[in-house]
């Protein structure tokens, strides 16, 4: 059976440990991570990030091989290895931190107003933007589930007034999640109103999902890339700005009111 670029990565990861008789606690405490963590990545269960992989290099002074074998994979499998590494966490996640400033978050974006976003860059194809949709839609299946996370998630006021797709498509998806709002027991929205004036969430956009075993890890996007955040320092940095942010933001009820406000003056 023909082995994946990831498969092959955690082959040689196994290999590299294992060949110097170490187990995986001994490993562990080797590149400063739990003996739990080092079974996960090995079992394929939590991937391997730059940071992990890094940690492996400086232990066995391999050169970097590691990271160069990790920056490989994104030229060898179809997803770039920032997203699938996000996507692990994110269908592994028990609760979701999500804070956005220029868009709706894309797990809670509707099929039209994905379309939208995706179809502004200028960059993709027609094609491009339709397989990136239906990447989007599948992840939204982690909504549906009985097992589905908690997810808190704040808006900035000025993503429900951008006309992303027009006055119909953003009409329909401000009541998407004002329904969300309304019906779910896994989801809650809040909004940043217009009168905050500078505040944390300017920065930009993160996620904190939170892991079996209440591990937090972060995750920062931009235009051309992903950044899973995982150093301890870094994440409780984001957890700082989260609390920040939730601070300037409306109620669920004050939000569920505001969306359904400017929803109906999409016309």
């Amino acid at each position: 059976m023909t082995m994946t670029a990831a498969e092959i990565l955690l082959d040689e990861l196994r290999r590299a440990r294992t060949s110097r008789g170490l187990s995986q606690d001994d490993f562990g405490k080797l590149i400063s991570y739990s003996g739990t963590h080092v079974s996960a990545v090995e079992n394929g269960t939590r991937p391997p990030t730059g940071d992990y992989v890094a940690a492996v290099d400086r232990a066995l002074t391999t050169g970097g091989m590691f990271t160069r074998l990790l920056e490989r994979l994104s030229e060898l499998d179809a997803a770039p290895l920032w997203l699938r590494e996000w996507i692990t966490f994110e269908q592994q996640a028990r609760a979701l931190r999500w804070y956005e400033v220029a868009w709706v978050p894309g797990l809670l974006q509707t099929e039209a107003y994905a379309r939208a976003v995706f179809g502004s860059d200028g960059w993709l194809s027609a094609e491009e933007v339709e397989t990136r949709v239906a990447a989007r839609l599948a992840r939204q299946q982690i909504l549906s589930g009985d097992d589905s996370p908690q997810i808190v998630a704040v808006v900035d006021d000025a993503a429900l007034r951008r006309p992303v797709g027009g006055a119909a498509v953003m009409r329909e998806q401000l009541f998407h999640l004002a329904q969300l709002n309304q019906d779910s027991r896994r989801v809650r929205i809040h909004v940043v109103p217009q009168g905050v004036g500078a505040y944390a969430g300017l920065d930009g956009p993160f996620v904190i999902a939170t892991l079996p075993g209440l591990v937090d890890v972060g995750y920062l996007d931009n235009r051309l890339r992903g950044q899973v955040v995982e150093r301890a320092a870094e994440v409780a940095a984001l957890r700082e700005q989260w609390e920040a942010i939730l601070a300037e933001a409306l109620t669920l009820h004050q939000t569920t009111e505001l969306i359904l406000e400017v929803a109906k003056s999409w016309i």
